[in-house]
């Protein structure tokens, strides 16, 4: 794990550094935000509670144009679902708590920039997360073993930039993922996809 998420961040450190030497503009920023996170069951029949957490992470974006770029991130992700619960076969009975799974994000998407001045942008494509820890919150177990330790699925953003000085600015941005692999190492029912959708806040500076 630890050489999969070694390997992971010097390969985007190096990508960045080589796009940005070969020319064109390089954006660095950093966010945090809200997560309302949850699962979603393939059959269609079941239900999870939102569990609201929150994320962190730094970005780096090279533009190919004014219009198109390329936008990697590595984000501190809280995810998983409340209200969910763990069985005590022993005594026969079940205790409900919020699962807690916090990854290692990492989305590489192409960034349109539209408006009459490229305020605005639409950003998509896909990301791996590395599950760090998985834990519930009533009994404090660490429930790490039971999950797959990799996540794939499509991310998804729209945002806004103001301008605040000339190598700086401030955004704002609702960014949505949705995983394609079922979470559970060994799941012999329904698949269950990780989903997840935040209000990001940042700032950007260009390189």
């Amino acid at each position: 794990m630890k050489k999969q998420l070694s390997l992971v961040i010097l390969s985007m450190i190096a990508f960045l550094h080589v796009n940005a030497q070969d020319g064109g503009d390089f954006e660095f920023g950093m966010h945090s935000g809200l997560n309302l996170a949850n699962v979603i069951i393939s059959d269609g029949l079941s239900d999870t509670n939102t569990r609201v957490s929150f994320n962190a992470g730094i970005s780096g974006e090279y533009y190919f144009s004014d219009r198109w770029g390329l936008k990697g991130k590595l984000i501190y992700d809280s995810k998983g679902w409340a209200d969910g619960f763990i069985e005590d076969e022993e005594n026969n009975s079940s205790t409900t708590t919020n699962f807690k799974l916090n990854y290692l994000s990492i989305p590489i998407m192409a960034n349109w920039h539209f408006g009459s001045n490229r305020n605005w942008y639409l950003n998509f494509g896909p990301y791996m997360g590395l599950l760090i820890s998985a834990k519930d919150s009533e009994l404090g177990i660490d429930v790490k073993e039971v999950f797959k330790s990799i996540d794939l699925g499509l991310a998804l953003g729209i945002g806004y930039k103001f301008k605040v000085s000339e190598n700086a600015q401030l955004f704002v941005e609702f960014d949505g993922q949705s995983g394609f692999v079922d979470i559970f190492e060994e799941n012999y029912w329904s698949s269950v996809n990780n989903a997840r959708s935040s209000l990001n806040f940042g700032v950007l500076f260009g390189l």
